[in-house]
């Protein structure tokens, strides 16, 4: 989010546009935690995860009043338009923000990779790397001592970083969200695997299935193989961006102010096909999330 951040604060200044930080989300927009921000604002911190502007949740914001109470902020503060980077929470707030008239732009941020209208969210690139990184270092633990390894992370609605993380990491089985899984399936593959020779598994688990300590129970019951569970957790949040993530970041936070320089407002961005777009963001909110249905085809036909 700071490559997002550093990328809204130097297309406007580079267009002579006063801009501000909102600190604390819609916490700090409603209590007024409001700066002005220059260019060294934002110097040093490209390379930085998390957020200089950090983020707070804000039920206040879902009320009428507390939306009211963000308006009047916005407006003390001579402030005409507003980029909101962040998850589908974030966007619900600036769909609010839209249907009171006040012009909003979203940018992606989460690394759960799951609003629509974007092949890709920024953070996403990220965690996917972090996990695969952990899965490595397991892998050689999996194969010295000879146990069957889950591995649970994040994703508690979306499947995606536990299906291209298995994917690139060479799980054995990967579970996510979106597909229903047969134990009985994911035993017998454990098994053959057993007979022609092989000793260790890696078993991804996206957290939205469920616990990954039970799961590695029923492996253990249903098959004698030794199993263990790594809950990767917050790990996957933090750490520096990776150079996909920061580009894709300052493409984004500069195309938000783009739009809203040509009087278009109520819109968020995105990048499909390596091409810079924007939807209706009242619109994008009511679609689904989906999976790639042929990425998890081929998890399952090179996992044989």
């Amino acid at each position: 989010m700071n490559a997002a951040v550093r990328a809204v604060v130097r297309k406007a200044i580079f267009h002579n546009v006063e801009i501000y930080g909102i600190y604390h989300g819609y916490t700090g927009l409603i209590e007024g935690q409001i700066e002005k921000l220059e260019l060294g604002s934002v110097g040093d911190i490209i390379h930085r995860g998390g957020t200089k502007l950090y983020s707070a949740r804000c039920p206040e914001f879902k009320t009428i009043e507390g939306q009211k109470k963000g308006i009047e902020q916005l407006k003390k503060h001579g402030i005409e338009g507003l980029v909101v980077i962040g998850g589908d929470g974030s966007y619900m707030g600036a769909k609010k923000l839209t249907e009171h008239g006040f012009p909003c732009v979203g940018v992606p941020g989460t690394i759960d990779n799951d609003i629509p209208g974007t092949d890709f969210t920024i953070g996403f690139d990220t965690a996917l790397n972090t996990v695969i990184d952990a899965i490595d270092k397991i892998r050689d633990t999996a194969t010295s001592h000879e146990r069957t390894y889950v591995i649970e992370v994040m994703g508690r609605h979306a499947g995606d970083i536990a299906l291209w993380s298995g994917l690139a990491g060479g799980a054995e089985t990967i579970l996510i969200p979106e597909e229903n899984y047969d134990m009985d399936d994911i035993v017998a593959r454990l098994k053959r695997g057993n007979e022609r020779g092989k000793k260790h598994s890696i078993i991804i688990v996206a957290e939205g299935v469920g616990s990954g300590v039970d799961f590695a129970k029923q492996i253990e019951e249903a098959t004698t193989f030794e199993t263990r569970v790594s809950v990767l957790g917050h790990v996957q949040r933090g750490g520096s961006p990776t150079a996909s993530d920061r580009v894709l970041a300052s493409r984004l936070g500069a195309f938000a102010v783009e739009l809203l320089l040509e009087g278009k407002g109520g819109r968020c961005v995105g990048i499909q096909k390596n091409e810079l777009v924007h939807h209706d963001i009242i619109e994008i909110l009511d679609q689904p999330h989906t999976i790639d249905n042929d990425m998890y085809r081929l998890s399952k036909e090179l996992s044989i």
